[in-house]
């Protein structure tokens, strides 16, 4: 009799154990959605003020037409990304395209004299700032996830659930690492 209730106390106790690490599963996959969303109303509100960017800059430099093209066919992938692996790539892109666009720029003072175009670089370098600090935390989480999926024993409940590893949102190139340079 005692065999059976020490028995049952191990079962009950390796049950409210998988409980727990399956609920602290959901709670990060949730958090990593939730992280997520931030990178994307960051990066949305970089994609709504590249247009605004562009028109300043072909005001003053409107033979740059293979650039405006170039940086707008960036913007469109960043929109239509699906995955996080999609998304960093498209926003690779993206951040050379804005790095040549303050190429050009520098060449025209009277643009980098416009307070239009002081102010979108403004707006620019804080949004850039909002995006590094939301995808320091979506990767944060996500490194928390991949840990508890690949360590022993949480590992054989994620197997059993179904959790998975998350990509991290991380740039290939460690030239395009570097936000892009706004002076002012």
């Amino acid at each position: 009799m005692i065999m059976i209730g020490i028995f049952a106390a191990v079962v009950a106790l390796v049950f409210a154990w998988s409980v727990s690490v399956y609920n602290r599963f959901v709670r990060l996959r949730n958090l990593i959605a939730e992280a997520w969303s931030g990178i994307d109303v960051q990066l949305k509100r970089r994609v709504d003020l590249i247009p605004n960017l562009v028109e300043t800059v072909k005001g003053y430099a409107g033979h740059e037409k293979e650039l405006f093209e170039k940086i707008a066919a960036s913007r469109a992938q960043s929109v239509s990304a699906g995955s996080v692996r999609e998304q960093a790539a498209a926003e690779s892109a993206l951040t050379a395209s804005l790095r040549t666009l303050f190429a050009v720029a520098e060449a025209y003072p009277e643009l980098k004299a416009n307070t239009n175009f002081l102010e979108l670089q403004k707006s620019l370098a804080e949004i850039e700032d909002q995006i590094q600090m939301a995808r320091r935390y979506y990767n944060g989480t996500v490194r928390e996830n991949n840990v508890l999926v690949d360590s022993f024993p949480s590992n054989l409940v994620a197997r059993m659930a179904g959790f998975t590893k998350a990509d991290f949102f991380e740039l290939e190139d460690s030239a395009e690492r570097k936000a892009p340079q706004v002076r002012f």
